[in-house]
């Protein structure tokens, strides 16, 4: 009899492990806030035709992206993109910085990458 107390005082740590592993995992991979994937969504459908089936796909699509492109990353490339299209030396300079194609080239391959998987 003690041995069955034993083995259910085992198990539950074991759920409790898990639980608390799979609860840290899932924050890792969702760190984009709702926003940020409500925005990107809604581009990504309003290019592809406004229909039920681009909101799945562009929602799917987000979620690749979060997996291959840290938030504060995806930021970047969001203020590169908003920012080159200024005329003048300040758009200038996010049109020509390494840093810039850099972080744009992150997104870009993610972007390529869900399209892959989603479209």
């Amino acid at each position: 009899m003690m041995r069955v107390g034993l083995v259910r005082r085992i198990v539950a740590a074991c759920a409790v492990v898990m639980a608390t592993a799979l609860t840290a995992g899932a924050q890792e991979l969702n760190d984009y806030p709702t926003a940020a994937r409500a925005e990107y969504v809604f581009g990504c459908t309003k290019a592809n035709g406004e229909t039920r089936q681009s909101i799945e796909q562009c929602s799917s699509s987000i979620d690749v992206v979060a997996t291959l492109v840290p938030y504060d990353r995806y930021v970047t490339a969001e203020t590169v993109l908003s920012m080159a299209q200024v005329r003048g030396n300040l758009g200038g300079q996010f049109r020509t910085s390494e840093q810039a194609a850099s972080a744009l080239n992150d997104l870009r391959r993610a972007q390529a990458e869900a399209e892959v998987r989603c479209f």
